[in-house]
This record gives structure tokens, C-alpha cells and sequence, in this order.
């Protein structure tokens, strides 16, 4: 199993450990629901290294990344961030991701954990139809995420004005003891925050002057727990539970970074004519009316009839209700929609509703 560089910080914080896509993670260190709620009111920070991330160089890199991403590369400015994803052929998910523009004939695309090697198999199939060189950088880049209302103010007292003047999805580069790290205003928790990219050796520096840069606003460290039920009340889909091979990325909700009007990519045609019939299932939230909390596999039922499968399922600590998403008839994918789950052997009521189930305020 792997390790992140961060391995032995978790250890001395006592976190539990879980394998979690190869790696030796922490699931978790003082209580899901407190590292929730500390996301949430004040600043948490997670190790996020075992994310991919793959470099495309080239004078073709633009139209590589643009026919093999469903978002629209060509709105991407220098320094500007997009959530994407991979299309297959059928218009399916290979994986979603986020491509960071460096420059013209440069891309960073982030991918998950789960996926590097499926991933980077992918891609490479193309290389040789595209002027690109693609490589894996993932073994030699620590990622860690700093996340809540008070992560800005965190940042700021190690990195100074840059902070406060990123906009949200924009990067840039910073300095730390002589390296040059990247920092994003991005995250996956449905929190204002930041993610940063160094090498393996700077990692447990880095991580050790943002909690102690971070005390003051109450920061803590926080795990893959929390990290799944912050990202379930934003409804940021989970790769593997919400979308997959078998879903494609209409179905899966992500119509809002499928650019069919950007000219051809991979899997176009498929979902462009999807589109023009018509979807005939989508992942949507429900909330339970009964007791209970839904998980990934339960089987959803209308009028007697199974009509679908829980994808993601939670107990939701911030608005303290249990929450799901789960693929249903489209005449079904709409708010106001009485459902049963099947938890065990009993059916609890749940209604559809509109998502995210939770939006930060704005400032």
C-alpha cells in the first residue's frame, strides 16, 4: 500500500488509517461530524496527495486537452482553473478532473487517486495523433487542501497579498523556502479555499506552518470521512459511487461542463444526441422523511416498483438531515417526488429535492 509524504504527520495526530485507492489514508482523526463542522464554521486541511496530476507540453496541447475534456478549454484563461471531465466514446465517464491552463502550450490536469493509471492509459492513446508530450507527475507532487471560511485568512499569514487577490478557480505560483509551489483557490467541499501543490520533500513543512498559521481561526486536520459527506451536502459527484463507465456525463448531472457547441471531442455525438431525445434517467438528491440513513446500493422504489439505486448516502452534519443521490426515471428527477429507500428490509420515505443540498453564503 502506498504512503503520501504526510504519512508520519498523520501518525503523530493519531488519525485512523484506512486503505483508500492504494494509499494508506486517514479516514479520520477527531470524529467525522467535528471535522465537518470545522470545514464548515472555520478552516480544516486535508492530505490530498494521492490525487494524479498529468502535464500536456506542446503546440498541440490545447487541442489535445480540448477533444479529450468535455468542458470548453478555449474560455480558460493563463492561471485559470476548469472542472471537467473524460468522456469515452459513448459519451460515458472516464473520470472528471481539473485542468489548470499554465499557458498556451501547457496543461496540469488533476485527476482522482482511483483513476491515475486508467487515466493516463486514456489519455495516452491519443498522444500520437496530437504535436503533445504527456507525463505523470503524480508520484513526485504532494496536494494538500485548506478548507472553510477561515481558510483564506490562514493562507494569508504565509503567502500574503497573493491570497486575498486570487479569485476563486484562478492559481498562482508562491514561494516556500526557496521552492516554487502552486496554489489554487479551489477545493471539493462546497467551501471557499485552497489547494497546493509542492514536492514530496516540502510537504510536512507546509503542512506543519498552515496548522500552525491556521491555530488562531481553529484549524484541525480532516479526513477522507468528512471529506465525503462535505462534498455530498455541495452534491459535488463522488467518481466510482455517482458516475462511472456506465453513466454518462448528461446523466450524470455534469451537463453544465458539457460544451457541445465547442466543436468535436470525444463522445460528442453520442451525447449530443442524447440531448436531443432526451435523458431517460438522472442522478438526483433526496432528502429522508422517515428515520434512516441511505448508502450507496440501496435500492429505490416508487409505487411499489424498484425505479433506482442510492449512489451516495449520508447522514448530512451541517444540515443535520440524511441526504442522498441516487439514478432515477426522469420523470421522477424532479423536486417534489415521494420515494421509498430500502434500508435493510424495511422501505423509509423520501422525497426528491433540488441540490446542492448546501450553498455557502456569500460574502
Amino acid at each position: 500500500m502506498k504512503k503520501t509524504p504526510l504519512y508520519d504527520e498523520h501518525i503523530k495526530l493519531g488519525a485512523k488509517m484506512v486503505e483508500f485507492a492504494g494509499f494508506n489514508m486517514p479516514v479520520q482523526y477527531k470524529g467525522v461530524i467535528e471535522e465537518h463542522m470545522t470545514v464548515r464554521t472555520k478552516v480544516g486541511m486535508f492530505d490530498v496527495s494521492h490525487m494524479g496530476e498529468f502535464r500536456v507540453k506542446g503546440n498541440q496541447a490545447f487541442d489535445f486537452v480540448q477533444y479529450l475534456t468535455t468542458n470548453d478549454v478555449a474560455k480558460l484563461s493563463i492561471k485559470q482553473v476548469q472542472y471537467s471531465a473524460f468522456p469515452t466514446e459513448k459519451g460515458t465517464v472516464v473520470d472528471d478532473l481539473l485542468v489548470y491552463k499554465v499557458n498556451d502550450n501547457e496543461y496540469l490536469l488533476v485527476v482522482n487517486a482511483a483513476n491515475i493509471e486508467k487515466d493516463f492509459a486514456h489519455l495516452s492513446k491519443f498522444v500520437d495523433k496530437f504535436d503533445v508530450s504527456l507525463t505523470n507527475e503524480s508520484d513526485d507532487t504532494a496536494q494538500m487542501a485548506i478548507q472553510g471560511p477561515k481558510a483564506e485568512d490562514t493562507m494569508f499569514k504565509i503567502f500574503g497579498d497573493v491570497v486575498r487577490e486570487m479569485k476563486y478557480y484562478w492559481f498562482d505560483y508562491v514561494e516556500f523556502e526557496g521552492e516554487t509551489c502552486l496554489l489554487s483557490r479551489t477545493g471539493y467541499t462546497g467551501e471557499d479555499g485552497f489547494e497546493i501543490y509542492c514536492k514530496p520533500e516540502l510537504a510536512s513543512k507546509i503542512w506543519n506552518k498552515i496548522l500552525d498559521a491556521g491555530e488562531e481561526f481553529g484549524i484541525e486536520p480532516c479526513g477522507l470521512g468528512a471529506r465525503d459527506t462535505l462534498r455530498l451536502e455541495a452534491r459535488m459527484n463522488l467518481y466510482g459511487n455517482d458516475m462511472d463507465e456506465t453513466t454518462t456525463v448528461l446523466e450524470a448531472g455534469l451537463g453544465w461542463i458539457c460544451k457541445l457547441d465547442k466543436g468535436d471531442f470525444l463522445g460528442r455525438d453520442v451525447l449530443l444526441k442524447q440531448k436531443e431525445e432526451g435523458l431517460k434517467r438522472k442522478l438526483y438528491g433526496f432528502e429522508m422523511i422517515d428515520k434512516g440513513i441511505p448508502r450507496h446500493g440501496y435500492p429505490v422504489f416508487h409505487n411499489g416498483e424498484e425505479v433506482g439505486v442510492v449512489t451516495s448516502g449520508s447522514y448530512a452534519p451541517y444540515l443535520k438531515k440524511n441526504i442522498g443521490l441516487a439514478y432515477l426515471p426522469i420523470e421522477l428527477a424532479k423536486a417534489g417526488n415521494e420515494i421509498e429507500i430500502g434500508i435493510r428490509k424495511k422501505r423509509a420515505k423520501a422525497i426528491t429535492v433540488k441540490t446542492p443540498f448546501y450553498k455557502r453564503p456569500k460574502k
